[in-house]
């Protein structure tokens, strides 16, 4: 059965269908040796190459890790960026790539997969997944900050969605972000006054941080269903 090649590369768990896309889009693959368009299928039999690279026909078992990654580690499956990208880091025997970022100066929780589809349902701000993080600061925090971060904060041209805030400590806070905007804590941080200290991201849905730093392990079985359940009904489609 013909599937669209975008489809196909997230399938044999080489990308997400949005960067099979913009590989697509940048002549970066081939079908039979020819440079295919946006939506052209697979068929059974062909031969599909990413930059000069053959693909395994078969279809490889789904990966779901859970890492905890240091602060240092760049989210990027560029293995140009040695030797501090997150892919060389684990080392893992097939190839995954991570759902989502956290910057080079936040550790934490961050998914990997092979699985293309779950990338964008748990991606797509509209889907309001949970992320849970403790952040601290470089200044005292008070009630109009609180106040302030949680009603939201004018960043990137936009206003920041609401969210959860809880003071744990003079200069730390907990807050839960149903958004994933580029540095976000760290912008309506800096757009108040403050300067983020430390970041780390503690929860992703329904799945805790629960690993040493450096280390990762596969999602549990109990994990798995109850992450399905919850993105049942979530849509793929890109903002």
């Amino acid at each position: 059965m013909a599937i669209r090649i975008n489809k196909y590369l997230s399938e044999v768990g080489y990308c997400s269908r949005r960067v099979a896309d913009r590989l697509i889009e940048e002549g970066k693959v081939t079908i039979n040796g020819e440079i295919p368009e946006i939506g052209t299928k697979v068929n059974e039999g062909d031969q599909v190459e990413v930059e000069g690279h053959i693909l395994e026909k078969s279809i490889k078992k789904k990966v779901y890790l859970a890492f905890n990654k240091p602060v240092g580690i760049i989210c990027t499956t560029d293995r140009r960026v040695e030797p501090d990208n997150i892919i060389d880091f684990i080392n893992y025997p097939t190839r995954i790539f991570p759902i989502g970022r956290l910057d080079k100066k936040s550790e934490g929780l961050i998914f990997l997969t092979n699985d293309g589809d779950i990338v964008n349902k748990i991606l797509r701000s509209r889907n309001n997944h949970e992320k849970e993080y403790i952040v601290s600061v470089n200044r005292y925090i008070d009630k109009d900050f609180i106040q302030r971060m949680s009603n939201g904060v004018k960043i990137l041209d936009t206003i920041t969605k609401k969210c959860f805030i809880e003071q744990l400590g003079p200069r730390k806070f907990k807050v839960i972000l149903t958004q994933g905007l580029n540095r976000q804590i760290r912008r309506m941080c800096e757009t108040l006054g403050y300067k983020v200290k430390s970041l780390k991201r503690i929860r992703i849905m329904n799945i805790n941080l629960d690993l040493p730093v450096g280390k990762y392990r596969e999602f549990r079985n109990e994990e798995i269903m109850e992450l399905n359940r919850l993105l049942e009904c979530s849509s793929k489609t890109f903002e």
